[in-house]
Order: C-alpha cells, then sequence, then structure tokens
C-alpha cells in the first residue's frame, strides 16, 4: 500500500480523484476520512491533516531545587546561562501543562520568571491527537510513503512532522515527496510522476520560526501582561514581527499628529473655448486652475490680487498647448504581496483575501497563493491557460484576440524563485460558479494573467496653458490612446478627462473664477496593502504570514479602521517598548533573523544557532526592560483605563471601567475609585464598546453589545433601567416537580443583578430545576414539550429571526446532536453547492 499524506482532507479527495483510475472509495480510519483507489495495480491510500498535527510548546523541565537553585538545559541542550540570577521566590515552571502565547496565569508566573523562560527547552506536542493516531495506524502496514503536503517552508514543516510520527511505527518505510502548484489533472500526475527527496532544511526552517515566534511572543506578552493587569483585554499581546509592525502604524500617526497645515489658496475659472457652443473645457466652472506654476497662492493677498486682476476679464488667449504621449507597461505577475495589495484596494482584507484564495486553489481555480516568484516558468503553457479561461464570455474575445497573435509573451517582475510560479487561473469560472467575494477574487486574478501577457498601454495627456489678463491658468487631460493590457484590466484606470481642441495664440471666452482656501493634508495612513508591501521592504514577516499578523494586531485592539488607526493602548504600547528596548520596535533585527532563517533553507546555517541568536538577543532586550517595569507600568496605566472607561460612576463621579476580579479573574464594570467607592454593575456578553451617549431611559452609561452572530444593539449598563426588565413569561409545568407529584410552573425571568435569563421552577429552593436562556431575543411560551428530556419548548425571536429550542443543556437529544456535528466537522464534508447559496446570502 502506499500511504500519501496531504495538508488537508480537500486535498486527500482532490487528489485521489485526480490520480485514481476510477472514482476513489471514502473510507474512515477511526475518525479521520481517507480515500482509497488503485494506480497501476497498487492499492493507494491519501489522508490529509488539519495543518500542523504536532506543536511547539515549552517543556516543563526546568526545575527549581532549594539548595542547587535553578537546574535545567535549554532546547540546544546547552546549560542555562550563569549570569541569570538563581534567587527566585518560586519556581516559575510550576505548571505541569505546557504554556500557550495567551494563556497567562499570573498565579503561576512572576516577573522574575521570565529570563528562564528565554532559554526555556522546547518540545514537540501532539495538537490532532485523532488524525495521528489514525496517521500512525496507516503507516504500520504502508509499503511506502509519499509526502503531498504545500510546498513551501511551513508545508515542507507540517510533512515532516507527519513522517516523524510515522517513522514511529515504520521506520523503514521508503518516502519521497510530491511537490505541486496547482490542483489541475496534469499538474498532480506530473508530481507524482517526478517524486524528489523531503528537503530537511526547509522544514528546519519552518521549524525555527516556530520557535522563535513562541519564545519572542510568549515572553514578551507576558512581560507586557504582568507589568500592567487589567481586566479589559488583560493580555498584552507583543512580537517579534507583530510590534515592528505596530511601530509602522504608530511612527506614521506620529506624523500626521506633528504635521503643521498651511493654508494655500486656488483660483479656478470657468472657460468656453467656443463663445457661442458653451463650456467644453471641461465640465462647468473650475476646468481651468490659476496659478503660477504651481496652481497655489501662498497668501490671501496674493490670491485677491489675481482675482482682482481678471474681474470683469471676458476672454482668456490660448498662450501655449502641450501635448504628450507616456507609455504604461502591461503589470507583472501576481505573487502574494502584490495580490494582497490590488484585491485591498477592490475593498478585500489581507486576511479575507487569503482565506479566498486558499479556497480557490483547494477548488482547482487558481494555483497556489503562497508565493514570492513573479516570472513565469518556461514550463507554463501560456496559451493553453488562455484557452483554460476563455469559455467564460467576460473574456472570450479578449483571449481571442490574444490567441491570434501567436507566440505568446508575457512580462516578468523583479523576483525569480523555482518553488512556484505566479499566481494564476488554473480553471474556468463563471459568475454562477462561485460566491460573489470568490469570484471578484478569481476575476482579479484571470484578468491581472491576462494582462501580463498584453502590450503596454499608451496615454495622451495634454496641458493647456491659458492668460487672462497677465495672470496664468492651467489645465491638464490624460486620454487612453491605445488601450493595451487596460482593454481587460480597468483596475486603478482613472477616468478619461478630455480637453478641448485648442489652437496656441487663439481667443476663448472667459466666464468669471472663483477663489477656495484649502490645506496641504497630513501623511496618508497605511490601508492594508500599503501596509503590506511595506513589511515586505522592510523584511517584517512572510508571505504567508504578514496578513495573519495585520489580523492580530486588530484582534487585540493595537490598531482600528482601514486605513489603520493605532489605538491609544497601541501606541502606548510602541512608545514604552520604543523607550527601553528599541530593538524591539525597529525592524532591522526582526528582518536579520527573517534571513538567518533563509539562511537555514539554503543550507549556510542551522536552526539551533539561529533560535540559540533569537535567545541571546531577546535575553538582552529583556535585560533592559525589567529594571524599567514600572516605568512601563506608567506609560501604559493611561491607554489601558482609557481602553476599559466605560462612563462616570453616578456615586463618586471616578471613571467606570471594565474589570477582572483579582480572584476569578471574571469581567465586571467598577469603578476606579475602588475601594473607597464600591459601585459594580455585571457586563453583558460579547465584545464591549463604549458609547458616549447616555441612557435616554436612566441617564446612565451605555455599552455596545456584540454577541455572537447578532447584530450590535446598545444596552444600558444598570439592570434597575426600565430598558433592562422584561416581564417574567410562564413557559409550561416543571418536569421534576411533576414526576414527583407536585404541580409547579416553570418561570421566564431575567435576574435583577446579573440580568442573566433563565427558566426557573416555583419551587426552586426543593426541586433546584433551572435551564439557562439565550440573554437575548424575545421569548415566546409553547403549548410543547421536548420529547426528549420533558422540558417545555420555547421559542426565541431574534434579528435572525425565530428558533425553536428546548432550555434543557442536560437534554439527551442534545447530546446526540452534538455527537453529529462533531462527526461531521471531522469528516471533513466537501463544500456543497447549497454552502455557496448560503454565502451569497
Amino acid at each position: 500500500m502506499k500511504l500519501v499524506v496531504t495538508e488537508k482532507n480537500d486535498a486527500a479527495q482532490k487528489i485521489a480523484d485526480l490520480l485514481g483510475a476510477t472514482k476513489p472509495k471514502a473510507d474512515k480510519v477511526f475518525s479521520t476520512p481517507v480515500y482509497r483507489f488503485d494506480v497501476d495495480g497498487e492499492e493507494w491510500v491519501t489522508i490529509g491533516l488539519r495543518g500542523h498535527i504536532l506543536e511547539p510548546d515549552f517543556a516543563p523541565q526546568l526545575v527549581y531545587k532549594k539548595r542547587g537553585g535553578w537546574q535545567g538545559v535549554t532546547a540546544e541542550g546547552e546549560a542555562v546561562p550563569a549570569d541569570i540570577p538563581a534567587t527566585l521566590a518560586r519556581p516559575p515552571f510550576k505548571k505541569k501543562k505546557p504554556f500557550t502565547e495567551d494563556g497567562v496565569e499570573l498565579k503561576s508566573w512572576k516577573m522574575e520568571a521570565l529570563p528562564y523562560l528565554v532559554y526555556a527547552p522546547i518540545e514537540k506536542l501532539p495538537k490532532e491527537k485523532d488524525i495521528i493516531r489514525s496517521l500512525k495506524n496507516l503507516a504500520k502496514k504502508a509499503d511506502s510513503i509519499v509526502i503531498a503536503t504545500d510546498f513551501d517552508r511551513e508545508g515542507e514543516l507540517i510533512g515532516a512532522d507527519a513522517l516523524a510520527c510515522c517513522r514511529e511505527v515504520n521506520p523503514t518505510a521508503p518516502v519521497s515527496r510530491a511537490r505541486y502548484s496547482a490542483f489541475t489533472k496534469a499538474e498532480i500526475q506530473g508530481a507524482f510522476s517526478n517524486l524528489v527527496a523531503m528537503d530537511e532544511d526547509l522544514a528546519q526552517a519552518g521549524a525555527s520560526r516556530q520557535d522563535i515566534d513562541l519564545i519572542w511572543g510568549a515572553v514578551l506578552t507576558r512581560y507586557l501582561t504582568l507589568v500592567k493587569f487589567a481586566g479589559y483585554g488583560n493580555v498584552r499581546s507583543s512580537g517579534r514581527v507583530q510590534t515592528p509592525t505596530l511601530a509602522l502604524i504608530v511612527a506614521r500617526e506620529r506624523e500626521r499628529m506633528a504635521f503643521v497645515p498651511e493654508d494655500y489658496w486656488v483660483i479656478r475659472g470657468a472657460f468656453d473655448a467656443d463663445a457661442t457652443a458653451g463650456p467644453t473645457a471641461g465640465e462647468g466652472p473650475g476646468a481651468f486652475e490659476a496659478g503660477h506654476a504651481t496652481a497655489r497662492f501662498k497668501s490671501a493677498a496674493a490670491a485677491d490680487a489675481a482675482m482682482a486682476a481678471v474681474a470683469g476679464a471676458a476672454s482668456a488667449r490660448v498662450a501655449a498647448v502641450e501635448t504628450k504621449r507616456r507609455t504604461v507597461a502591461a503589470p507583472v505577475p501576481f505573487n502574494t504581496t502584490s495580490l494582497l495589495a490590488a484585491a485591498s484596494s477592490e475593498g478585500l482584507s489581507p486576511a479575507r483575501t487569503m482565506r479566498l484564495a486558499e479556497s480557490l486553489y483547494m477548488d482547482g481555480y487558481i494555483s497556489y497563493p503562497r508565493v514570492d516568484n513573479t516570472v513565469y516558468p518556461s514550463s507554463l503553457d501560456l496559451a493553453e491557460v488562455v484557452r483554460t479561461i476563455a469559455d467564460n464570455p467576460a473574456y472570450a474575445p479578449y483571449c481571442k484576440e490574444l490567441l491570434a497573435k501567436g507566440a505568446l509573451t508575457a512580462t516578468r517582475g523583479k523576483k525569480e524563485t523555482t518553488d512556484h510560479p505566479p499566481i494564476y487561473p488554473t480553471a474556468k469560472a463563471t459568475p454562477d460558479d462561485l460566491p460573489p467575494a470568490e469570484y471578484k477574487l478569481y476575476n482579479l486574478v484571470a484578468r491581472r494573467f491576462l494582462a501580463t501577457l498584453s502590450d503596454p498601454a499608451v496615454v495622451e495627456g495634454t496641458k493647456v496653458s491659458l492668460d487672462v489678463a497677465g495672470e496664468p491658468f492651467v489645465a491638464k487631460g490624460d486620454v487612453l490612446a491605445v488601450p493595451g493590457f487596460r482593454a481587460i484590466y480597468p483596475y486603478g484606470l482613472k477616468k478619461d478627462e478630455t480637453l478641448p481642441a485648442l489652437a496656441e495664440g487663439a481667443t476663448i471666452a472667459f466666464n468669471g473664477a472663483t477663489c477656495a482656501k484649502k490645506q496641504t493634508e497630513p501623511p496618508a495612513r497605511y490601508s492594508q496593502g500599503k501596509l503590506i508591501q511595506e513589511m515586505e521592504k522592510l523584511g517584517l514577516g512572510t508571505k504567508s504570514t504578514r496578513h495573519a499578523i495585520i489580523e492580530r494586531l486588530y484582534q487585540v485592539k493595537y490598531i482600528q479602521n482601514d486605513p489603520i488607526e493605532p489605538s491609544q493602548l497601541g501606541m502606548a504600547v510602541v512608545d514604552a517598548l520604543d523607550k527601553f528596548a528599541p530593538h524591539i520596535t525597529h525592524p532591522d533585527m526582526t528582518a536579520d533573523l527573517e534571513q538567518k532563517m533563509d539562511d537555514i533553507a539554503a543550507g549556510a546555517t542551522t536552526r539551533e544557532a539561529v533560535v540559540g541568536t533569537s535567545r541571546n538577543l531577546l535575553s538582552q532586550e529583556l535585560g533592559e526592560l525589567l529594571p524599567h517595569s514600572e516605568d512601563v507600568k506608567e506609560a501604559l496605566a493611561d491607554a489601558v483605563a482609557a481602553d476599559a472607561y466605560v462612563g462616570k460612576c453616578p456615586k463618586c463621579g471616578k471613571d467606570l471601567q471594565i474589570r477582572a476580579s483579582q480572584k476569578t479573574k471574571s469581567m465586571f464594570i467598577g469603578c476606579a475609585g475602588w475601594p473607597d467607592c464600591d459601585v459594580t454593575y455585571p457586563l453583558p456578553k460579547g465584545k464591549i464598546e463604549s458609547v458616549p451617549e447616555p441612557c435616554p431611559t436612566c441617564g446612565m452609561p451605555q455599552v455596545k453589545v456584540t454577541a455572537f452572530r447578532a447584530k450590535p444593539r446598545t444596552v444600558c449598563i444598570d439592570p434597575a433601567c426600565a430598558t433592562n426588565q422584561e416581564p417574567d413569561v410562564v413557559v409550561g409545568e416543571c418536569p421534576v416537580c411533576k414526576a414527583a407529584g407536585k404541580e409547579s410552573k416553570l418561570v421566564a425571568r431575567r435576574n435583577p443583578r446579573t440580568l442573566k435569563r433563565s427558566v426557573t421552577c416555583e419551587n426552586f429552593d426543593e426541586c433546584g430545576t433551572r435551564y439557562p436562556l439565550p440573554q437575548y431575543g424575545a421569548l415566546t411560551a409553547t403549548d410543547e414539550v421536548c420529547e426528549a428530556c420533558g422540558a417545555p419548548m420555547v421559542i426565541v425571536t431574534t434579528a435572525r429571526g425565530p428558533w425553536k429550542l428546548c432550555p434543557n443543556f442536560d437534554c439527551p437529544a442534545k447530546e446526540q446532536e452534538e455527537e453529529k456535528k462533531a462527526g461531521a466537522r471531522k469528516g471533513g464534508a466537501k463544500r456543497k453547492p447549497a454552502a455557496k447559496k448560503a454565502s451569497k446570502r
């Protein structure tokens, strides 16, 4: 049996479909789907992983001994450096379970423990135990193994980890590697006909990134969280790439804040090219701008003088007409960065673009989307790709013109690699084949591919200089003279600005002028697409991680909006780190580590050496931060308070803030004047944002609550407010009391103190029956009872419509339903057309 290991279940099914002589048989090994088929009489089985099945984490091997101090070794097998203090009040590695980046537990950690975490051993631990068990079961029986994960640094690491699991049960089976760039029959068959060896260096480069990001993220996140713990957003996230990226955004914001606008004045005149024909030199007033070379006046006096000079003038003389043609080259092929930037301009965020691109790739519509390459390989049949997408009516005429030219020549970008080709369409798609967002991205990719095979565009620019009573007016217009690639790729194309045909020395009518005062603008904020490009330029992150870094910054509320604006907390974090450990916020050190990881992939250095270097660098930065912990705390304090602000306390007038209990870590709204002021309110469930308007009913502060899969709603924080009151609803008889021969009603009500809603028995003190209810939505009683448990059925009506439910969380029917859902999730069912329709809705 030949075992084929892929990165995802969809890929396993796709490869089985493309390689099998007949339709593959879907099967399961334990709970993991597999696909069985024959190739030349040999049994093949494909199994899909779920991305990484192993994950690195800190091993609890560093222990504290009262007499011997700290005993342990680093992940590289070296002793913990002697210059780290060995006097701690308690062991930092108290937990038995491995640590995770955001799993901050202050009871188990002290600030003094962080230097040891820098050098803590790292080990690979199972992440997908069910899949690992199924993989080992198949590997035992395999005569040979083919690793067919995505061919990039991360994919090679995923494949290497899967192979390590296989080797535990089958150490002798031959192993080979299938490399492919698209899910097409020709590409997959070619890959499996030309199997190669695993690239250990590439896998080690991926592993080094995991280790380095784990160490930096864990140490810096814990440091910031311990420095200033607060209830709201209590994890102060930081990382090797995340922090310098945030610093770019903050630096741009600082430029904007420091920018001093300057006033200037623009005079615009209205002209008729033919006094009897009406305005033809543009659309009415403003067709021509007045000015001296720059079309601007730096003082109001100069602008007033110009207006006075042209007052009463009725004609203008054409002083000069200049016409120039410029050639606009066709765009180069898409790599990941340029695709994300182009899609961002069309309203698709980088994170969403990558999700859509991954879906299109898995469904066989585009090639592999994580690439640096911008040069099509000579092996790619460009004409065949054109013929493949020509059946789309939107492209058909243009494709016919391209094919009629004969041999096709594509543009070439500056980056040329040999792993994957640039992103190109691999199958025909129309708006009927894909959900709108996926087709929008596919259309961008297909048109870009056709544009790279096209001629340049020619733009004709015209500049007309006019003289009105000695004052110069200038008009400029561009017209697309030769469409070239613009005929198929209109993205970013400006509308033609046609100027009238005028001869030098001619006289035309002048219809007056207007003067407007304006101000110079500060530097623009980064869009997500522009930030991706800047990150690539500075060597921050990789093609596969940059979009995720930006998404992470949004999640931890360091940035907001698009174009991107840093939050007060994000600016405070950067300012504090930049003051005491500037290497963390600057891109140079991160870019240098990125280069060293590239050197691992090239075989020029080792994972151990690079990870060791990164540990030493982090140790130096932490050494700078630890003595200034109080300073960093003070720098973050105001931002944390602003981040948690809800409104003013009705009792003492101080700030109400979202806080966390120091004992239970549960969230609530409390007064900043505690312990002198003990005002507290329950925190509604969901994402919480403060709103400036007080409650119109009682005057208390309000918050905007966005619950899971629900529309945002504004609620008063005071449980006693009339807007939070609901009438009690009798929903039926209590099944527990009924079984005991007693009569008692179940009543749905909202707790006036906690705002939680539940169904409670009137005889609760004796029978103890209480069912939780969804916190939002109108509640309606029914005459029905649940067949499985006897609890009364209720109807909850939300913005998404009414739905009937049994409120009993321990209902046997719910357990059976969860088991079915879990089986469906593990099965990784192929997306059906119904899912596509749902996404369109």
